[in-house]
Parts: C-alpha cells; sequence; structure tokens
C-alpha cells in the first residue's frame, strides 16, 4: 500500500535535487562562458589598441607596420582587418574573417554559423597627426572557447548523473526509514480496527436478538418502548454494517494475494448482479440494462470482485429518481477490462468528487442517497479494485447524473 507512496516521495525528492543541480550548473555555466569571452576580449583589446596606432596616412594612401606575420595569427585563430573612415576593407591579415558590415559601436560583433567569431573595433589613429583616419578589428575564432565549453558541459553532466545515481540509492534507503514508522503505526491501527470490529460483532449480535425477541411480542411492551426497540434494532444493523465494513477495509491487503486468485467470469457476475436487482428497478420505473462482451474473464477474488458491483450498483439504484435509467457498459482497451455504471441520477458535486472515495466521508448532495450506510462503501470499493491491479475513476454533474469506470488488467 505505501510502496506508490515511496515512489512518490523519491520522484518528487529526485525532481527537487535536479532542479536545484541544473539551475546551479547552469548558472555556473553561464558565468564559466562570460568570463572566457570576457578574457577574449580583453586580449584582443590590447591587440586592437597596439594596432590602431601602427598606421599613417601620406597623400591618401595607408602605410601600416605589422607587428604579426599572417601565419602567426592563422596559428592564433585571429585576423586583423584595416578600415577607412567610409568602411571600406583596406587591409586584411589572417584567416578567420567576419563576414559582418563594419561596426563602430564598441560592443563586440559575435558571428554564429559553421566558425564563431567574436570581433572588436578600433578607432585607427594616425601616429603621426593623431588623427582618426579610419578603423580596425581583431576578429578571432570561438573555436577553442567552444572546445572548453563542451568539455564543461560534458564534465557537468556526468557530475550531474552521478549526483543522481547515488541520489536514487540513497533516497531508496531515506524514504523507506521515514516511511517505517507510518507503516508500523498504520499496521497498528488496521490491527486494533479489526480486532475492534471482530469483538464488536458478539455484543451487537446479541443486542439484535435481544431488540428482535421483544419485538416479536409487542403485546406484552407499551407502544413507547416498542419504538425504542425498533430504534435499538436499526441502530444495531447499521453498526453490524459498519463494523463488517470495517473488518473488510482492515483486511483489505489480504485481498492482494495472487497464490489464492483464480479464474473469474466477470460476465457472469455481471449478469447475475443486474437480474438480482432487476426487480428492485422495476418497482422504481428505473430502466436497468447491461451491454456485455465475450469472454470478459481476470483473475482474481471472485467474491470480492462481486462486491465491488454489487456495491456500485446498489448506489445508483438508491439514487436514482424514479423513471430514470442506469447502464452497465463493458469493454476492452489496451490490456485492460473496463466496465461503466453511469446513471442519471442527482449527480455529484465537482468539489466532492476528489474526496468521493475517502472512508466515512459524506456530502449532503453527493452521498444523501447512502442513507443507512456506513459510508464505506466506495472506499471499499476502490481498496478492491486496487488491491487487484486495477483503478477507479468517476464523472459527475449535477442534476444528470454520474459514471464510475472501473478498470481492470486482463489476465495474461
Amino acid at each position: 500500500m505505501f510502496e506508490k507512496t515511496r515512489y512518490q516521495l523519491l520522484l518528487s525528492y529526485l525532481a527537487v535535487l535536479t532542479v536545484v543541480l541544473g539551475t546551479f550548473t547552469l548558472t555556473i555555466r553561464f558565468f564559466f562562458i562570460q568570463s572566457l569571452k570576457q578574457q577574449l576580449i580583453e586580449k584582443l583589446t590590447l591587440l586592437g589598441e597596439d594596432e590602431s596606432v601602427d598606421l599613417t596616412l601620406k597623400e591618401g594612401n595607408f602605410e601600416i607596420d605589422i607587428d604579426f606575420t599572417s601565419e602567426t595569427l592563422i596559428a592564433r585563430q585571429q585576423t586583423i582587418e584595416w578600415f577607412d573612415l567610409q568602411g571600406k576593407l583596406i587591409k586584411l591579415q589572417g584567416k578567420e574573417t567576419l563576414n559582418l558590415p563594419l561596426s563602430v559601436e564598441k560592443s563586440p560583433q559575435i558571428q554564429t554559423g559553421k566558425i564563431d567569431i567574436i570581433a572588436v573595433t578600433f578607432p585607427a589613429i594616425d601616429k603621426n597627426t593623431n588623427r582618426q583616419v579610419g578603423y580596425v578589428r581583431i576578429s578571432q575564432s570561438l573555436k577553442d572557447v567552444n572546445e572548453t565549453v563542451q568539455k564543461l558541459d560534458w564534465g557537468l553532466g556526468g557530475g550531474i548523473a552521478i549526483a543522481l545515481g547515488l541520489s536514487s540509492i540513497g533516497g531508496i534507503f531515506l524514504t523507506r526509514q521515514a516511511m517505517e514508522p507510518i507503516e508500523q503505526s498504520f499496521q497498528r491501527l488496521k490491527q486494533f480496527t479489526a480486532d475492534a470490529s471482530h469483538e464488536l460483532r458478539s455484543p451487537l449480535m446479541a443486542i439484535k436478538s435481544n431488540a428482535a425477541v421483544a419485538l416479536k411480542y409487542k403485546e406484552g411492551i407499551r407502544p413507547k418502548d416498542a419504538e425504542k426497540f425498533e430504534a435499538i434494532a436499526s441502530a444495531v444493523s447499521q453498526m453490524t454494517s459498519l463494523t463488517r465494513d470495517l473488518l473488510l477495509l482492515a483486511r483489505s491487503d489480504r485481498i492482494s494475494s495472487c497464490d489464492e486468485w483464480v479464474r473469474v467470469d466477470l460476465g457472469e457476475i455481471l449478469a447475475d448482479l443486474v437480474q438480482l436487482y432487476q426487480p428492485s428497478a422495476s418497482d422504481r420505473e428505473i430502466n436497468l440494462k447491461l451491454e456485455l462482451i465475450e469472454n470478459f474473464y481476470l483473475f482474481g477474488d471472485a467474491s470480492q470482485v462481486r462486491r465491488v458491483f454489487t456495491n456500485l450498483i446498489d448506489n445508483a439504484l438508491q439514487y436514482t429518481p424514479k423513471g430514470g435509467s442506469i447502464e452497465v457498459t463493458t469493454s476492452l482497451a489496451r490490456k485492460q477490462l473496463i466496465v461503466e455504471v453511469k446513471d442519471t441520477g442527482i449527480g455529484i458535486a465537482p468539489e466532492d468528487l476528489t474526496r468521493i472515495f475517502d472512508r466515512l466521508w459524506r456530502a449532503d448532495r453527493s452521498r444523501s442517497y447512502w442513507n443507512g450506510g456506513s459510508g464505506l462503501g466506495l472506499a471499499i470499493v476502490k481498496a478492491i479494485v486496487e488491491n487487484h491491479g486495477g483503478s477507479i475513476t468517476v464523472t459527475s454533474q449535477l442534476s444528470v447524473g454520474s459514471c464510475f469506470s472501473v478498470r481492470l488488467p486482463v489476465p495474461t
């Protein structure tokens, strides 16, 4: 019963850890890339400031003093370009050129594509006149930076994977340790409920028997006393039903013992139940019908499976008004047996749908048809269905009706 809870806790823990590690990793990656680019820009700035003053303008022609050979610049994956004031390229030294128009802004230019390139531009100053005569643009390939970032990504990704793997192992241990006291408390509570329910059956039976004897000979008691005995008998009946249902829920974990399961003809069970409730439906002018497909079998506890659909059909009859209809349909989908019990009853309020399967919970509208019941009917249904590896859902609309859908696994 607690396996699902442990699994959910582990997934929640890993999800939070993944978000934390992911945020931390992205932050580290962002600042690392920014640091690399800033270092590269500073290096290009030093080179650009040096080259921007190594030229002169004589009779309309530029004379440039180049400190580096093309081979040196190519080896360093750098390029130097000189432009006049109109942005026309005068000279180029290097290989990795920027395919972008000249920008005189101070902010770096970045080109992405087959080869990522970053460039910074500086005003070119005539060293004789100290006047601006053009521009110098220094470019640097980001290949080395990208390779470094890729190695960082692999390292961070591997670290996250290892951390999540180790955390999963630790999380399994921690969730098991955290849930153990809860499971023990729950088991003790179930045992107490089972023992108390079992012990209450004998005194309740004695009270019921004595009340029945008194009511059998009404002529010997006063009319007011007879009314009191009738109230006692009614209360005892309700208490007997409640203790029986509590005992079933307390022992519901035993239902899942697959060793005791047999092949159950679910179609036959549904046909018998519809036939059993047909007279009651006819008396209330309710149209009760069954749509059954062939070979509708499952493995399970036949008496418990019968209890599921007995509760659903009985409840539908209790709150479906005169002249309404109840339809029990069967189908197969994705290796699941699907049984739907649809009615045209009073319906269930949307805010009550999430609590409809809670134990001992009632709502004025959604469970008003359970007069005299223990309030455990749907809780019992849900427990039996889940112990058989299935699920139950409900859709409803006030004054229109409800549909309970039971899904059970097909025998393999």
